[in-house]
């Protein structure tokens, strides 16, 4: 069968509306973020800035079973970069530990189904 306009064949497949629902999901992650309360806005930017620099091909938090060890460094290691008025007002409440390891692995969990929807599974051969 022959036609007579040029059809490519990409076309056939594309979805025009295949990243509209994650488009949609980061829209409304963002906007609960933003009624964060500002001491969690400050942990989570840092949260944040801490999963970019692992977020590579190969990374520690795309491991099958990440490392318990690893997780708590991180943690650790975020709480260390806080300011100190931030720390000495999270630590009157006796809640940083927890809302760090909270939002550290809410946003590595994030990442780590992004990653997945995108590439169809986290391993490749």
């Amino acid at each position: 069968m022959y036609y007579d306009e040029y059809f490519p064949f990409y076309a056939a497949y594309a979805n025009p509306m295949l990243y509209q629902g994650e488009r949609m999901q980061e829209e409304e992650f963002e906007l609960m973020k933003s009624y964060y309360p500002r001491i969690v806005q400050e942990i989570q930017e840092r949260v944040e800035e801490e999963c970019r620099l692992l977020d590579y091909e190969g990374s520690r938090i795309y491991d099958e079973y990440p490392d318990k060890y690893m997780f708590y460094h991180l943690c650790s290691k975020i709480k260390e970069s806080m300011k100190p008025e931030i720390k000495a007002q999270a630590e009157q409440s006796c809640f940083l530990d927890e809302l760090v390891h909270v939002l550290l692995g809410q946003e590595i969990c994030r990442r780590r189904c992004r990653r997945k929807r995108c590439r169809g599974t986290f391993y490749h051969w």
